[in-house]
């Protein structure tokens, strides 16, 4: 990403600086839609489902506005009709345009796709993809109501709100176009949201308010949002009755000023019976009609509202990146908790893993039996009691003689080693997968899935891993055999023998056992470990001993982190670089927002 201080958006003379300017203001929206685009807000979190929805919004705006706004200063403006479901938004655009052009009614909702009316020298710019091009272009008719036939029943037509209808009459003024949207209130979600997305898309708003539903709570909500873009605001507040307009005015204008609107024009339009095609006197929309027309008169004027709703509409886009940052931060440190729930969990099963093969646990049981077996519990512990010092005399005889196969042994660590690993890892998904559900942003990623269980095929991989262990601590003796030339024949007859008399070893205590300790597991390690040192040596058995547990740890932990990987892929990538590109961008827009631009012809 392009550094903040890159993008130069202070206000600059000249032709070339002019350009270089535009370029790289451009640029920098670019980045920010890149940005918007990429945005992922995976965990559900408490504020997730509006924050997703502001991103969304965010995005459409600059595709719908912003950045077609900032490259053509000079385009037609869009002056969007907007207001509550009943308040005569239909009628008003018809009236402006002097003829029935759009359908009003009592039928609820009856705007149900966007309508909008330009004057013909206008058409180019409205009917290319330029300006909210995710709508589809639908020609209409000027002199008529343009309600297509698919359209005319109460139940909607799913694509009506993909779709704008264009309406070349020349009864608009050239430079600003009126788009009838549907009720900001509606009781459709797809109106409401579509109404929004106009909304968001408007150089001015001619909001259409009545005189017993202007305090209602979800038309000021988008009025505080026209505050914040410091969009050109017109109200027309309609259907007064006859001796309330100052009262009901007055009262209106103390609100607007509240909201930090006092700029904002207000009309007032009285009550008055329509006509048989459903039309108002021309006269009481006078006023709204000359107020638009001046508009149309100044191009620069025209240029210099653009210019207005374009730097606010830049301001409040920093602010919902400032907004949108802080969000990927708290996904971020949720995905982050939630990986230390899982880490904490494999984490312990690792802990008891390495309890379990280093403080004699395996050396019970199955692995005993065999152990016993195999190296006999006579001459040899006999010669333990009476001195180590004649051990090393009676291993010649030990090998010689026949002894239980080693491999019988083996069987029985790989037995016993794949249970503790096997059953710790499944407690460790067991408690990963309780932690994750104990949250919503946990549930969300685990959904249906029974993480609590061991993957597929887990068992069986914890077995090759052992055998391959094994062979390893079999190399080991060899290798440390090759320099026991003396020994060689020993090791030619019990490698095997040697190699599970190593394995007994490092499953005791680690710091090795003495003759002092007690206990069936102690006195067995001291066996083997004595044996070991008969052969190679004191230090040679301490170096074989660390190599082979290192490897066996090494081992453990990869299979653990093979069960817990299940989890972590769940949170893909959360970085926190997320949130701190979105503010850098941010504080991109707000100097931009400050600054002004924009490209004029």
């Amino acid at each position: 990403m392009i550094p903040v201080n890159h993008f130069d958006v202070r206000p600059t003379r000249g032709p070339a600086a002019a350009a270089m300017a535009q370029q790289s203001a451009v640029h920098l929206l670019e980045e920010v839609r890149a940005a918007l685009a990429a945005l992922e807000l995976p965990l559900e979190l408490p504020d997730t489902v509006g924050e997703r929805a502001l991103a969304a919004a965010a995005l459409s705006q600059l595709d719908d506005y912003i950045l077609p706004r900032w490259r053509s200063l000079d385009a037609p403006l869009l002056a969007v009709v907007g207001g509550s479901t009943g308040a005569g938004k239909s009628t008003l655009v018809n009236a402006l345009a002097g003829h029935p052009v759009t359908r009003s009614g009592a039928i609820r909702p009856t705007t149900r796709q966007a309508i909008l009316l330009h004057h013909p020298d206008d058409a180019p710019w409205f009917a290319s993809a330029q300006v909210l091009p995710a709508l589809h272009r639908v020609q209409g008719r000027a002199g008529q109501a343009n309600t297509p036939a698919s359209h005319a029943g109460t139940t909607p037509d799913p694509g009506a709100m993909n779709s704008l209808v264009l309406v070349s009459d020349p009864a608009i003024p050239p430079g600003v176009a009126l788009l009838d949207a549907p009720d900001v209130d509606s009781i459709a979600d797809d109106n409401r949201q579509l109404a929004g997305q106009l909304l968001a898309a408007a150089d001015l708003w001619l909001f259409v308010t009545t005189a017993n539903r202007y305090a209602d709570a979800v038309p000021w909500k988008l009025l505080l949002d026209a505050a914040a873009r410091d969009i050109l605001l017109a109200v027309v507040l309609d259907r007064v009755p006859a001796g309330a307009e100052q009262e009901v005015s007055a009262d209106l204008r103390g609100m607007l000023a509240q909201a930090s609107l006092a700029g904002a024009q207000l009309f007032t339009v009285p009550e008055a019976a329509l006509d048989e095609l459903g039309m108002l006197p021309p006269a009481v929309v006078a006023p709204i009609h000359a107020w638009l027309a001046e508009i149309s008169a100044d191009a620069a004027g025209r240029a210099a509202i653009a210019r207005r709703t374009l730097r606010g509409t830049v301001r409040a886009l920093a602010g919902k990146l400032t907004q949108l940052s802080a969000a990927a931060q708290q996904q971020h440190d949720a995905g982050v908790r939630l990986g230390q729930e899982a880490g904490a969990a494999f984490s312990e099963a690792g802990a008891n893993i390495a309890k379990a093969t280093s403080g004699g646990t395996l050396l019970r049981g199955e692995v005993l039996a065999r152990w016993q077996d195999f190296v006999g519990t006579g001459d040899l512990f006999r010669a333990l009691e009476s001195g180590i010092g004649r051990v090393r005399d009676r291993i010649g005889a030990f090998f010689k003689g026949q002894p239980a196969p080693a491999v019988k042994v083996e069987v029985a660590i790989e037995t016993g080693l794949q249970a503790v690993i096997v059953d710790q890892a499944a407690r460790a998904c067991e408690r990963a997968d309780r932690a994750w559900r104990a949250g919503p942003a946990g549930r969300a990623l685990l959904g249906g899935d029974d993480l609590g269980a061991l993957g597929e095929g887990f068992p069986a991989q914890v077995a090759a891993e052992i055998r391959a262990w094994q062979g390893e601590v079999l190399d080991l003796i060899r290798t440390e055999g090759a320099t026991k030339r003396s020994h060689a024949r020993w090791l030619s007859l019990g490698v095997n023998g040697l190699g599970v008399v190593l394995m007994v070893v490092v499953f005791s205590l680690t710091g090795g056992l003495t003759g002092a300790e007690v206990g069936i597991a102690g006195g067995t390690a001291v066996v083997g470990q004595k044996l070991l040192e008969a052969v190679f040596g004191e230090e040679a058995v301490r170096r074989l001993t660390v190599a082979a547990r290192t490897s066996l740890a090494a081992r453990c932990s990869g299979l653990l982190e093979r069960e817990e990987q299940r989890f972590l892929l769940r949170l893909g990538d959360l970085g926190q670089g997320q949130a701190g590109q979105l503010a850098e961008l941010a504080r991109g827009l707000a100097a931009l927002g400050a600054s002004g631009g924009g490209k004029q012809a």
